[in-house]
């Protein structure tokens, strides 16, 4: 019994000795949403102010973990009346839940470089699994500081009704459904 518990001992510390942690480029990333407005336009907006890591033993990225914080106050549509209308309790309520996080619970190949990402996202106090499709571009080395590049871009709809945000409007006024877009280029820690 000695001998299993070293050996896997021994299996664990070399798996996580092989572990990279890759750190978001803020400068090449966004987090972007669109939701319909009366039935018409989609509006569009992002979250500035954004933090994510992936940690992965694989090349590939198969067996990534990935976390992410937007600062909720980070908000913006380019129309400072609706950001701030955003930042309200009528929306986001960004006084009382500061962050809206993400962590991934899985990633499941679907091809060439396409995943299905699933995790836990956080938001307006509300934590609900969420499902996404995930592209791997890469992987590349910067011509700048000749380190390893990784480039994910994750798309996938959410229901706002999930997360009890702007209960009070009417799918007809804003759509229940939101696009998440969010695209990034991550640095080898």
């Amino acid at each position: 019994m000695k001998k299993v518990s070293i050996l896997i001992a021994a299996v664990a510390l070399t798996v996580s000795s092989y572990a990279q942690t890759w750190t978001l480029d803020k400068a090449h990333a966004k987090l972007g949403f669109s939701i319909t407005h009366l039935m018409m336009s989609d509006v569009d907006g992002m979250f500035k102010n954004v933090e994510a890591t992936i940690q992965s033993s694989q090349p590939d990225f198969s067996d990534a973990v990935i976390t992410m914080t937007a600062q909720t106050n980070s908000v913006f549509t380019d129309n400072d009346k609706r950001d701030e209308h955003l930042k309200s309790a009528d929306f986001f309520d960004a006084t009382k839940y500061p962050t809206i996080t993400f962590k991934s619970t899985s990633l499941k190949k679907d091809g060439a470089n396409k995943y299905i990402l699933t995790g836990d996202l956080t938001m307006h106090g509300i934590t609900k699994t969420v499902t996404m499709d995930l592209s791997y571009r890469g992987p590349a080395t910067s011509p700048m500081t000749k380190k390893p590049l990784a480039g994910f871009k994750i798309t996938g709809k959410i229901k706002r009704s999930d997360f009890k945000i702007a209960d009070s409007a009417p799918s007809a006024m804003l759509s229940d459904e939101v696009t998440i877009t969010a695209n990034g280029e991550f640095n080898q820690s």
